[in-house]
């Protein structure tokens, strides 16, 4: 699929920054204090393998909120930056004449998810965690003359911001945690 639509530029969709630093803080809260607690407890693993583990988890949690969605006239697609390996993170485009449907999948949680069904009958999952999510579905409509009223996106920004209010909350049990496992590693 082209980017180089002849009528208009494509808009650009970023993962939603507050969905991003929920997501890296919460990592770092959870991770963080492991490398302290070995020491304290005598753990088997080295801290220093923790560490290089972590930042290697925190390259890969960054790698995969880089996603971006690209809408042009001619499609729709998925991307990541050219340093994240295919591997890790593949991208999708799919031709607005492609697209026959856009169905609703309910997920393990309840909670619903749309996924647009190709002419050949593969299934695109609708980036759902973008800031401007209701513009991208008033696009898509106008593409695809798909009626995207119905269309919500998933989550919440106010359940992220719960999420982000109780990560800060851990990050000061963290500090606590690591201030007494140095103090315990030191006497």
């Amino acid at each position: 699929m082209s980017l180089n639509p002849a009528n208009s530029s494509p808009s650009i969709f970023r993962l939603s920054p507050l969905i991003r630093i929920t997501l890296l803080s919460l990592y770092v809260a959870l991770t963080v204090p492991l490398p302290f607690l070995t020491q304290v407890t005598a753990a088997p693993i080295p801290p220093a393998w923790l560490w290089v583990g972590i930042t290697l988890g925190a390259v890969a949690l960054y790698a995969a909120l880089s996603e971006r969605v690209i809408l042009d006239d001619q499609g729709i697609q998925v991307t990541y930056p050219r340093w994240v390996p295919g591997f890790f993170r593949k991208g999708w485009s799919l031709a607005w004449s492609d697209v026959k449907e856009l169905k609703d999948r309910t997920t393990g949680q309840g909670g619903l998810v749309y996924y647009f069904v190709s002419t050949e009958g593969n299934g695109y999952l609708l980036p759902m965690r973008v800031v401007g999510f209701a513009r991208l579905v008033r696009e898509v409509q106008v593409k695809t003359g798909i009626d995207t009223t119905n269309v919500r996106p998933l989550a919440q920004p106010w359940m992220y911001l719960i999420l982000l209010g109780f990560t800060l909350l851990l990050l000061l049990v963290d500090a606590w945690t690591i201030q007494t496992a140095i103090a315990l590693g030191l006497t």
